[in-house]
């Protein structure tokens, strides 16, 4: 057998590395044209000149698997040609050749993807529409070094991987091939055979669009527009402004019940979400996980299709639309982001080419036993570039304001969840994971200088020092950090019999002394409602009355607490069930007083907080909080000042956290003048006694107490939160 010979076997078998050498139109020896192609179940094929549409040769079919060959009689000099195919069928079609087409990815490109500092490696890598010679079809490119053959297969070939074998540019290891005629919705997924001879398919892992699961492939779709983020928002997400955050389990917000429950698409819920939310006053909304996602189940926090929004809502267009009906209405939008991890699904990323790709190839390293998922190898140029290219995917294609990042402690630690042995220490012995923390630090910085008035929020849970503070100054540059801290004891005071809350009052004062080391937000989320844990109103003590003033309590202190807010769907009227992602939220609920009471309560809370400066402009300064009453463990009560930029104008905090009614109650205030009650949670709109100041003007008497230099007198309403402001 001659070489020659050998290669078409290869080619025809699926082995051949380099397909380009063999097909496609080449020059013989003595200066002729010879045209090679493949197309297994074909009769005939014949080759064009596209120019003038005549035929110019027809080929032998050497190997009756569907190679075809032949030399062009009289022509010396490579021309655009096409084929004319005779089916065995009967049928006939014109195909354009994909081995005429020279490389796709420029040597630019290539180095800086090689080198992890390539920012966008989504503009070449994935499918995209492309005009190549005026021949209309899609680019492919993937990475995937250790391969020995890579193909793109999909229901335009009759996923079959001898039909579109790629180029390798081994100087970083990407394969790529552009298949003309193809269109928007086409299905594909990569074919490769690895080093030992296995054969495995893989869905793209820049794939910005993805089949509807349990179906896998990736689809053809357009590189969304870009999207500046709209100058507005960048001052909505600063630092000083009102963030009130609403999270949303898109599946489980509200279905459709006439249809079998259905999830809302994009327009459906452009449609009712953001009306929604912008009526209750939120500023942003947060979206967990809409990277596409197998498991409904994992609620989107195990991603395979990092670049595509899942396909459960709808296309990418429907969400980009979202998001643009978002911010006409006032609103951003943040997504949760999770770079920590990725499930262990064949048509993923694990052991992408055959070898440990994307992930570590020690256990100890690069896996999770929690979540029995696996762990990105952070060190890797090729890793950062695709993690980094889909944070700034999401802000600058889609124009979303931000990105919360999911367990950041499990990307700190080497040893997160993890037993003696069972991790490997650092370079210089220690825990801490040197890549991923550089990492975050690249991902915030790029964002920072691309990105100007885009924002990251860490969830982070451990006490890792300069979460929000520049890298420069050595943090790790996000925006923001969810106080976990204060969420768990917060929560947990609120559990206990208000009998028993005196002696632990210390879990209402303790996240002070902390407080303005980073730039918190105080978080309910989704983690809080689920696992057994209860709804919100579930984990408050006491009959049905109690149990929703206790809330109304804890949420007037929540808002009036320094830190933005989060508050996680349901909670903003009090459901009464634990949060299940199979069903949507029990909006019956609302025709019950009591519930429609605390959604009243939530949506006054933002309006108060949104209008009112010292309760937002200075979050994280110690200049902004002044503490009034913190000792009263005996009552229960808590009272404290909030003060903005303008110092003259602050606003009062008082909570009482029992049934008591507290008549007379003198309290230290920081101005002379008078002070008018403009939110009480007791009040009978909200569900409550409607005991309280009646709103009225309360002066201020001589009377120094608590530190401060005059005092009021107030009636404290049992198991409420009363918010006063200054009036001069």
């Amino acid at each position: 057998m001659t070489k020659a010979d050998n290669d078409i076997a290869a080619l025809l078998e699926g082995r051949h590395g380099d397909p380009f050498s063999l097909l496609g139109m080449h020059q013989n020896e003595d200066g002729s044209l010879r045209v090679s192609a493949v197309f297994p179940g074909a009769s005939e094929v014949v080759v064009l000149d596209t120019k003038t549409g005549r035929k110019v040769a027809t080929l032998d079919q050497l190997d009756p698997r569907g190679f075809f060959e032949a030399t062009v009689p009289r022509r010396k000099n490579s021309f655009a040609y096409r084929f004319s195919v005779t089916w065995e069928d009967g049928s006939a079609s014109q195909e354009e050749d994909s081995y005429r087409f020279g490389t796709i990815l420029g040597d630019t490109d290539a180095w800086l993807f090689g080198e992890g500092k390539h920012l966008r490696p989504y503009e070449f890598l994935g499918a995209h529409l492309r005009q190549i010679d005026g021949v209309e079809g899609v680019s492919f490119g993937v990475w995937a070094p250790n391969a020995t053959r890579v193909s793109v297969i999909g229901d335009f070939n009759a996923w079959d991987g001898r039909r579109h074998p790629m180029r390798l540019r081994r100087e970083c290891g990407v394969w790529e091939l552009f298949i003309p005629a193809l269109k928007v919705g086409a299905i594909y997924k990569f074919e490769l055979r690895t080093r030992d001879g296995s054969i495995i398919q893989k869905a793209d892992p820049y794939g910005f669009a993805s089949e509807l699961r349990p179906r896998t492939g990736s689809v053809v779709s357009g590189l969304p527009p870009q999207r500046k983020l709209p100058e507005v928002r960048e001052e909505a997400n600063g630092l000083r402004a009102p963030i009130s955050v609403y999270e949303v389990h898109l599946g489980s917000w509200r279905r459709v019940p006439e249809e079998d429950g259905r999830y809302l698409t994009w327009q459906e819920l452009t449609e009712q979400l953001i009306p929604y939310v912008k009526d209750l006053g939120f500023t942003h909304l947060e979206l967990l996980p809409i990277s596409e996602y197998p498991f409904d189940g994992s609620w989107g926090y195990q991603p395979i299709g990092m670049y595509a929004p899942t396909a459960r809502f709808g296309d990418p267009k429907g969400f980009g639309a979202f998001v643009e009906a978002a911010h006409d209405a006032g609103l951003g939008v943040l997504l949760d982001w999770v770079p920590g991890h990725f499930p262990t699904d064949p048509h993923g990323l694990t052991r992408f080419d055959g070898t440990a790709l994307y992930e570590h190839e020690d256990p100890r390293e690069g896996y999770h036993p929690d979540w029995n998922t696996l762990i990105y190898n952070f060190g890797r140029n090729e890793v950062l570039n695709y993690l980094v290219g889909n944070a700034l995917y999401w802000i600058e294609r889609f124009g979303v304001d931000g990105l919360r990042v999911d367990a950041v402690a499990s990307m700190l630690y080497r040893d997160y969840s993890r037993k003696s042995g069972e991790w490997l220490p650092n370079a210089f012995g220690g825990r801490e994971n040197l890549e991923a923390i550089a990492f975050m630090r690249r991902m915030n910085e790029v964002l920072g200088e691309q990105c100007p008035g885009a924002t990251t929020l860490a969830e982070e849970s451990t006490a890792w020092p300069g979460v929000s503070r520049p890298t420069y100054d050595g943090g790790l540059g996000f925006h923001f950090k969810w106080n976990m801290g204060w969420m768990h004891d917060t929560l947990e005071y609120m559990r206990h019999e208000p009998i028993h809350r005196s002696y632990h009052h210390n879990q209402l004062t303790f996240g002070l002394m902390y407080a303005f080391s980073e730039n918190f937000v105080l978080p309910l989320s989704h983690d809080e409602v689920v696992h057994g844990k209860g709804s919100l109103l579930a984990k408050m003590p006491g009959d049905a009355w109690q149990k929703f003033a206790n809330l109304r309590a804890y949420y007037g202190f929540m808002w009036s607490h320094p830190g933005k807010k989060l508050l996680f769907m349901g909670g903003e009227f009090a459901q009464g069930r634990e949060w299940s992602h199979d069903e949507s939220l029990d909006w019956h609920q609302l025709d019950v007083d009591l519930h429609r009471g605390v959604q009243t309560l939530v949506r006054d809370l933002n309006a108060l907080y949104q209008k009112t400066p010292a309760l937002h402009e200075r979050d994280f300064e110690p200049e902004g909080f002044c503490w009034l009453d913190m000792n009263n463990a005996e009552w229960s009560v808590l009272a404290f000042a909030r003060f903005g930029l303008d110092e003259k104008t602050p606003v009062i905090s008082v909570s009482n956290f029992t049934p008591e009614v507290r008549e007379g109650y003198r309290i230290g205030v920081p101005r002379e003048g008078s002070y008018r009650e403009v939110l009480n949670t007791d009040a009978t709109v909200y569900g409550g006694s409607n005991v309280g100041n009646k709103g009225e003007a309360i002066g201020t008497e001589p009377m120094a107490w608590g530190g401060q230099p005059c005092s009021i007198v107030v009636t404290l309403p049992p198991l409420a939160t009363l918010i006063l402001e200054y009036q001069g």
